[in-house]
């Protein structure tokens, strides 16, 4: 079975926006690079031809990369997301127990997790940890550095 990708209805108008420029803009200019490297000559010595056509294997790869989540994807319906229990879409605030540290976190999936933006994947071990917790609720979440406990201070949409 192939792996759902859950997405915002936001992030997926993204990826088709970047699909759209890839395959109209990017793609025309990489095979304008390839057209100018070939006139230099003999291409067993052509760096530039060599650096075009890898250009091009990595423009490629990512069009299939986005195509495939396009294909598997899975909107996440924000208007339906409930509050009284942390689950994808939700907007949960949580106590660090150890150092009365307060976050915020966007419980998202895969494709949209940025950390550094208060945007936690599903799959991580914090997303994994709080998934399921109500308001109030303590939890454990193992990582690489060892157990840290949180509570669920809020739930919001």
């Amino acid at each position: 079975m192939q792996k759902q990708f859950k997405l915002t209805q936001e992030r997926l108008c993204e990826l088709e926006e970047e699909l759209n420029f890839l395959k109209t803009v990017r793609e025309k200019e990489v095979a304008e690079q390839i057209k100018e490297a070939r006139s230099f000559g003999d291409l067993s010595e052509n760096s530039e031809y060599d650096e075009a056509k890898n250009e091009q294997g990595k423009l490629f790869s990512r069009i299939a990369e986005i195509e495939n989540v396009l294909i598997h994807a899975v909107i996440i319906d924000e208007e339906s997301v409930k509050t009284d229990v942390v689950t994808l879409g939700c907007k949960v605030k949580i106590l660090e127990l150890a150092s009365g540290a307060e976050d915020e976190y966007l419980i998202v999936g895969s494709q949209e997790a940025n950390p550094m933006m208060g945007r936690v994947s599903d799959e991580s071990p914090l997303g994994r940890a709080v998934q399921s917790r109500k308001t109030g609720e303590e939890f454990v979440v193992d990582a690489p550095s060892g157990q840290t406990r949180y509570r669920v201070v809020q739930i919001s949409k």
